[in-house]
């Protein structure tokens, strides 16, 4: 099938089906429902417990009791399942998909050319976000199968831009990505506590000393993004000659801090091709 000959997802009245209904997907409908890309009302998914159900249900997603139940309606089919069942589910699903359909995998370390194989379906993009989709603030990574199309790639976009910023790369990118932006929340998080605890050890409360570190690299963050300077211009900007901030970034150049987060990534980018199947 050429992807010149794909069908367009009819972009005003396309459905959108979740197998797997756990917290990524959650996150995903909730966004996609509050920014407007689509209405509650055109979204699927199914669960058999009651918990994870009502959670769909309370802003207005269908839900059914078995994943077979989600296809047939829908024109864009995201799975969001444990990357140890996904084999089972694509096998299980694949008689009952279309060529018409678009699917969409956020299912961490498993390849665009297995998940293809597993379906008999290449109308297939692979998204890597992270956990901060929880709040609408993810960094997602999308890339293109076989035969989806540049429409395809847009429209997954607008549904992922629901819940942070999307950028698109080439699938062997993807154990590198996993390593920084997958794996990168933990690693600030890490920083924050330990920010905290300094904090603390300086003879500030703790509650205090982890609103202000919390804050500290929000704001941070927020001037890397929108401050129109490169990092090493805005740490300059606050360390002035012989002030405390060059005193606490020497602490920290003698710690090798820089090399500690850069071999964090590239260890993480390394395990996850080790765990992602050949």
């Amino acid at each position: 099938m050429a992807s010149s000959n794909v069908a367009p997802i009819p972009l005003d009245t396309y459905n959108l089906g979740f197998i797997g209904a756990g917290k990524m997907a959650e996150s995903i409908a909730r966004g996609v429902v509050k920014s407007g890309v689509l209405p509650a009302s055109r979204i699927r998914t199914a669960h058999h417990r009651p918990q994870r159900s009502s959670a769909f249900e309370s802003f207005g997603v269908t839900v059914f009791e078995h994943n077979h139940q989600v296809i047939p309606d829908c024109d864009v089919v995201v799975l969001s399942v444990k990357p140890q069942i996904v084999k089972d589910v694509a096998l299980e699903l694949k008689p009952l998909l279309s060529e018409k359909q678009l699917l969409v995998s956020v299912v961490a370390g498993v390849k665009l050319k297995d998940l293809q194989e597993w379906a008999g379906h290449t109308r297939f993009i692979r998204v890597m976000p992270n956990t901060p989709a929880a709040i609408g603030q993810a960094a997602s990574v999308i890339s293109l199968g076989a035969t989806a199309t540049e429409e395809d790639g847009e429209l997954v976009s607008r549904l992922f831009g629901a819940i942070g910023k999307v950028w698109r790369a080439n699938e062997k990118l993807f154990d590198a990505i996993t390593g920084l932006s997958g794996s990168g929340p933990a690693y600030i998080y890490l920083a924050i506590e330990a920010l905290a605890d300094g904090g603390v050890a300086a003879g500030l409360p703790r509650e205090l000393a982890l609103g202000l570190a919390s804050q500290t690299v929000l704001g941070a963050a927020s001037m890397a993004i929108n401050g129109g300077k490169h990092p090493a211009q805005l740490k300059d900007d606050v360390a002035s000659p012989g002030g405390t901030t060059i005193a606490g970034i020497h602490e920290l150049e003698k710690a090798g801090f820089r090399g500690i987060l850069m071999n964090a990534v590239v260890a993480a980018a390394k395990r996850g091709k080790e765990l992602s199947p050949n």
